[in-house]
């Protein structure tokens, strides 16, 4: 069990600039290697901006020329803003250190954030972060009045969604009954202090996500707490709640290193500055 301590930088009108959270993430993190602070989580809203990972692709990006912040941790391109509640939880692990496991610790405060509001959420194997499953693929509507086993987003390597208006949107997953993500995660690992976070949507405005290609997955989409519980959640209502969970499962983690496999097994040691995403 390891103390964790949670500061709130600002929400709403007083929602935090990207660059100036990021700034606060390194200070932070430094302070945690050197040990002069405990571990800790830093809760805020951003203003409006669209970030991208290491792994992000040009064809991912905004078509109008939108900056787009690149930034050090892993995955691909996202969003940022109003009515999402970001979370950049900054933690000393043993080394090696096990990214995955962090990852799905934070996948499990944030799927019992979402049940505590009355959403079933889940994993996606192959896809971190938190989802909402969509129907099975047989029972879902066809789009452009083809079959699914045709949907141009999988069957045609040029087909950009991006131009073809509201039917294939990010933001109108949830109509189309895809999975589509409620929670984003994308960290970093360096020194063996874990930088970045998770990003919950609680009551955005999903069509800032339609200019991109949301962690570059092209066959699914994006949704909120709002859309599918039919009535509006705020990130007032949610604050409270995902630090709770973030606490239970953060502070009370066994943390444990990475097990290495040795040179017999065929098996390389991960460099010490790693990266994962959802």
């Amino acid at each position: 069990m390891s103390e964790f301590q949670f500061v709130r930088l600002g929400f709403g009108p007083d929602s935090v600039e990207y660059q100036e959270a990021w700034d606060e993430q390194r200070r932070v993190h430094a302070a945690r290697f050197a040990d002069e602070l405990p571990d800790t989580c830093l809760l805020l809203e951003h203003l409006p901006v669209y970030t991208a990972g290491r792994r992000t692709e040009d064809s991912e990006r905004p078509l109008d020329g939108t900056p787009v912040v690149d930034v050090d941790r892993g995955g691909k391109i996202t969003w940022h803003g109003p009515g999402q509640l970001v979370g950049y939880p900054i933690q000393k692990l043993p080394r090696p250190v096990d990214v995955v496991a962090h990852v799905r610790r934070l996948e499990e405060a944030l799927i019992r954030t979402c049940a505590e509001f009355g959403l079933e959420t889940s994993r996606v194997e192959g896809r971190s972060g938190v989802w909402v499953l969509g129907d099975p693929v047989q029972e879902r509507p066809a789009l452009g009045g083809l079959t699914l086993d045709l949907d141009p987003r999988t069957q045609d390597d040029e087909f950009d969604a991006r131009f073809n208006g509201p039917e294939y949107a990010p933001s109108n997953a949830g109509q189309r009954r895809e999975d589509r993500k409620i929670a984003a995660i994308g960290i970093r690992v360096a020194k063996g202090v874990t930088m970045h976070g998770f990003a919950l949507n609680v009551n955005p405005d999903n069509t800032w996500f339609d200019k991109i290609i949301p962690c570059g997955i092209r066959d699914a989409g994006v949704t909120s707490l709002s859309y599918e519980l039919g009535r509006e959640v705020t990130i007032a209502d949610v604050l409270p709640v995902a630090e709770r969970h973030l606490r239970e499962v953060l502070e009370n983690a066994e943390l444990k290193p990475r097990v290495v496999e040795t040179a017999a097994e065929q098996t390389v040691e991960q460099p010490e500055d790693e990266k994962a995403t959802a």
